[in-house]
């Protein structure tokens, strides 16, 4: 699941949450903002129990990523009404909450 905020600096705050354990172990938010670089932006445990990582990104940004899991396991994002999917990367326009 992906949530947008207004970051307090007035840019446009990301944070992608995943379930426990889908998929199992650990988990990176891969894309253009942190160029593809697993690893840059791991999810981690929250006392929720789910997982997540947030990233601020200016608003009006086009944004593409994915879910890169252990062992190569790739997943996209199919929770966000806003989020589309472009061949096999999720796609969506960074823009503040009104």
């Amino acid at each position: 699941m992906l949530k947008i905020d207004r970051d307090r600096a007035g840019g446009v705050r990301l944070t992608f949450v995943l379930r426990p354990n889908e998929p199992r172990g650990r988990v990176s938010v891969v894309g253009d903002f942190n160029e593809w670089c697993p690893g840059a932006h791991e999810l981690r445990p929250r006392s929720n129990g789910t997982r997540s990582v947030a990233v601020t990104v200016p608003d009006g940004t086009p944004v593409r990523f994915r879910y890169l899991g252990e062992n190569g396991h790739w997943c996209n994002e199919t929770e966000h009404p806003e989020v589309r999917q472009e061949g096999v990367d999720s796609v969506f326009v960074a823009r503040k909450p009104r």
